[in-house]
């Protein structure tokens, strides 16, 4: 193996290495934030509904993004914005029911 093929070899190595970091890393921060929204939302509604504290609105937030990062550790991307895009469709489905209630 000719020293020319070698550096070809660890160039390659090294642009895959890299590519599927930055997937695995975009991945675990979409993650990251869908969990923050989806805890933020839930935590509030458990407020408004029991009236409790900060620290209990930031353990249940907490709670929830464990949950859910547990819940989606194997999913891919798309999978994560699919289900971003449903929690945003019923949360315009929610948001026109409290418009339009009397």
């Amino acid at each position: 193996m000719s020293l020319s093929e070698r550096f070809r070899d660890l160039s390659t190595n090294m642009q895959d290495g890299v590519k599927n970091t930055t997937t695995s890393v975009t991945n675990v921060v979409l993650r990251l934030i869908s969990g923050l929204f989806l805890g933020l939302t839930l935590a509030l509604i458990g407020q408004e509904l029991a009236g409790y504290g900060t620290f209990s609105l930031l353990f249940c937030m907490v709670v929830i993004l464990a949950l859910f990062m547990r819940l989606s550790r194997s999913w891919s991307i798309p999978r994560v914005l699919v289900f971003d895009l449903i929690c945003i469709l019923v949360a315009q489905l929610l948001r026109m029911y409290i418009l339009l209630a009397p």
